[in-house]
Order: C-alpha cells, then sequence, then structure tokens
C-alpha cells in the first residue's frame, strides 16, 4: 500500500480545518525535464522548507519537489502545538546518552523554539502563535513526579517559564474532571500549522527556491553528484536533504528499519460562543495530557475545539475518523455531547524506537532528518536550519542529534508493525487501568 495516495487525492490538501483556513499559494510547477542545483531538498514539510530556505539564504541554488502540495503532509495536518524540550524527557535523555548530552539536547530544543518565533516575526508568517501548553495528568499517582519535573527543570536546567499545576488550578484552567495536576509552560505554545507551513514556503520562494508541486520521487541514486528522479524528471544535484518523515516509504530503505508510520486524528467542532470556549479552556493555552496514547487539545482562533486522540497503526485511515476520535473528546469533556463536528481528519507522523529524531547521513551527499515522533513543529524546523549548516560545512549540531541512538525496529520493516501494535495495544490498556 502507498502512504501517499492510499487515504488522499493526489495534489489536494486534506479535507481539515486547517485547509479550510489556509491562506493558500498558487500551486507550484510539475518538475519537467532535466534539472541542475547545488542542492535537492525531498519533502515540502517543516524538514524540507526550512532546509531550502536556510540554504538559499546562504546563496545555495536550491529545488525542492513534494509529491502532492508544500504542507500537505504532518505539517498541515498537526495538533499545532510547538513544545520546548526533546519528545522523550530529560531524566529518561540523560540515562540515554548522559548529562552533558542531555544537557546540550535541551539547549538544541530551546533553539527550536527561538527559531520557530524568529521565523515567524522575520517572514510575517501569519499563524497565530499564542504562548502557553498544558500537561495534564489524568492521573493522581503521576503528579508528584510531573511537579519533581517542573522543579528540576528550574533548578537544574535554569527553566523559569514552566511551574506547576494543582488539581484546582487544573480544573480552573481546563474545564475538565479528567485531570489531577500537572504543569504550565509558557516558553511553549500553539500555532496554525498549515498557514505556518505556507508562511515558510512563501520565505523559501523569496529566497530564490525553485519549489515543485506534484511531483513524486521515485528513486535517489547516490555518487558524486547524485540522480533524483521522479515520473517527469531528473535532478542533478552536488547534494541531497531528505525531510520525508512519516512518508519516506521505500525511498530509503536504511531509514525504513528505524522510522515507522502511524497514524494520528483530529477533530474540529463548530464554533463556540464565548463562554462556552472560555469555561473549555480558560486561558486558550494548548493542552496535552500524559495518556500514552495521547490526547492533545486546544482552541482555534474562531473558538472551534480541536481535539487530536486515537492512533491507527496500519496504512488506511479508519471509515469514520469522527466517531474515533468523539469517544476520548467526549471523555474528556462529556459536555461537548451535543456539539456539531464539523471537520476530521487524519495525518501520517514518522516515530521511531527512542522516541527521538533520526540523523542520518546515508552517504556523504545524502542527509535526512525525520522520526519526529509527534514532537516535529519546533524541532522539524530546527533539522531544516542544521541540515543547511551541515551541508555549508558545519556539522556538529548535525552529529549531535545523530549520536543520539536510534535502533531499528524488532524484525525491520516487515515485523515492525504487529509488533508495535501488540506494544501499542498493551501501553492502551494501561491508560485505563
Amino acid at each position: 500500500m502507498d502512504l501517499l495516495t492510499i487515504n488522499d487525492r493526489p495534489g489536494e490538501y486534506s479535507a481539515s480545518y486547517y485547509a479550510a483556513t489556509a491562506q493558500h499559494l498558487s500551486e507550484f510547477p510539475t518538475a519537467t525535464g532535466e534539472i541542475s542545483c547545488d542542492v535537492c531538498v525531498i519533502g515540502g514539510g517543516y524538514t524540507g522548507l526550512s532546509t531550502a530556505l536556510h540554504l538559499a539564504e546562504r546563496g545555495f541554488d536550491v529545488a525542492l519537489l513534494d509529491a502532492h502540495r508544500v504542507g500537505w503532509g504532518a505539517s498541515g495536518r498537526n495538533g499545532g502545538q510547538v513544545g520546548v524540550g526533546q519528545r522523550v524527557d530529560q531524566d529518561a535523555l540523560e540515562k540515554m546518552v548522559g548529562a552533558n548530552k542531555a544537557r546540550a539536547l535541551w539547549d538544541l530544543s530551546l533553539a527550536s523554539m527561538s527559531l520557530v518565533k524568529h521565523l515567524i516575526s522575520k517572514h510575517k508568517i501569519d499563524c497565530g502563535f499564542t504562548a502557553g501548553i498544558i500537561e495534564a495528568d489524568h492521573r493522581k499517582r503521576d503528579v508528584v513526579a510531573s511537579h519533581d519535573y517542573v522543579e528540576r527543570l528550574q533548578n537544574a536546567y535554569g527553566y523559569k517559564d514552566i511551574r506547576a499545576l494543582d488539581q484546582d488550578e487544573m480544573r480552573r484552567l481546563v474545564g475538565s474532571d479528567g485531570y489531577f495536576g500537572g504543569s504550565l509552560d509558557m516558553g511553549s505554545g500553539h500555532l496554525h500549522p498549515l498557514n505556518y507551513a505556507l508562511g515558510l514556503a512563501r520565505a523559501a520562494r523569496e529566497a530564490g527556491v525553485r519549489i515543485f508541486e506534484n511531483s513524486r520521487v521515485i528513486t535517489i541514486s547516490a555518487g558524486s553528484k547524485p540522480l533524483v528522479r521522479t515520473e517527469c524528471a531528473q535532478i542533478k544535484a552536488d547534494f541531497v536533504a531528505l525531510g520525508c518523515n512519516g512518508y519516506l516509504g521505500g525511498l530509503e530503505k536504511t531509514l525504513g528499519r528505524k522510522m515507522m508510520p502511524i497514524n494520528n486524528y483530529i477533530v474540529a467542532t463548530e464554533q463556540l460562543d464565548v463562554a462556552t470556549a472560555e469555561n473549555l479552556i480558560r486561558k486558550n493555552h494548548a493542552v496535552a495530557d500524559s495518556r500514552f496514547v495521547i490526547n492533545y487539545f486546544r482552541l482555534s482562533k474562531d473558538r472551534r475545539m480541536l481535539f487530536g486522540g486515537g492512533e491507527s497503526y496500519g496504512y488506511r485511515f479508519p471509515s469514520d475518523i469522527k466517531k474515533l476520535v468523539l469517544k476520548p473528546m467526549l471523555k474528556v469533556y462529556p459536555q461537548l455531547k451535543d456539539v456539531k463536528i464539523d471537520y476530521a481528519w487524519g495525518g501520517t507522523l514518522g516515530i521511531t524506537m527512542s522516541r527521538m529524531p533520526v540523523f542520518e547521513r546515508v552517504s556523504v551527499n545524502i542527509l535526512s532528518a525525520g522520526g519526529f515522533s509527534g514532537h516535529g513543529v519546533a524541532m522539524a524546523t530546527l533539522a531544516g536550519e542544521i541540515m543547511a549548516e551541515t551541508i555549508a560545512g558545519t556539522a556538529a549540531r548535525f552529529d549531535l542529534m545523530a549520536s543520539v541512538p536510534t535502533p531499528s525496529f524488532p524484525g525491520g520493516v516487515r515485523l515492525r508493525w504487529p509488533l508495535l501494535v501488540l506494544a501499542m495495544t498493551w501501553y492502551s490498556l494501561r491508560d485505563r487501568f
């Protein structure tokens, strides 16, 4: 089965709230004939667009290829939460890579957030960035540990933008009886993810990047000048940068063993009145809870509840996404049982065994970054800057990310799916009980 076509119409954005409210660009041309460039970037999401933009600003001649439209994949469909930190918390990172390297990875996460804010400001990207993410504990027994972690970030890492929330304050901020405490991080935030991606595309175009849509890459031939083939074009470049994440497919089989696609789903309600919206999330922060199969939700600019919940591990989206997401949404917010759902959509992201990104040199002049495991808005943007500076000759940050252990899935590409389903089913049961 083909992830690029099985759930979507070729060259069309998903029928999401984001696509319905985006500041769309005119369609870019399809790549045809023979094209030469310094760098060929594959993938028009945050990673690819950021790579192309930062390379063009350094004076490189860049061609960017996307199989559909820029921002078509996870970059235009996600929950819009932009979080500080890596996908794995600092305690786990210290055990994984040691205290010094864990601190360096923390600093990279701060750099990723600063970069997102800088790009939004510099390029005047109208994506409604709003500060604040609440981490909500769904079990009482988790609150002590989450408060200890907040204290550790404040004291050991000097991070003062986060504070603990007790049960009373949590329930004042989030109108649900399902949470018992947690934290509020004002250094993180949320935005309209597709408008952010389209803003990066505008900036890349203005910087001189040649963007080609509906230009699916068929093969990449390594060599002193790699050759990238689409159905209608051959692109010869000095370097290739892969930013495909969950939609990598079989394009590069080594990476496929370390990164696996899974599907997430989101619904958008009808517009809510001011009082109802205020009672759901009082200060317009985004919320993510402590379940292994996470619920993540926030209010849109026009006061809709955007609620993400539920996962699937096959290729095909379920026939009734609305029904799938309503179940966790109504568990959190039973008061929404009579509210109309205007949009329901799915998207595919790339996860890894370690839940840390995979930065890899496929060959001396072919680089890849992906596997952001649901934490990609800021880190994928930074990954693009890092790949650009690596191609330009400064590889320290790329090498740091590449040094993080990213084991292959047991059983390789063929068996990773059934084994993951077993593991995820176990964790889902643990969430319930």
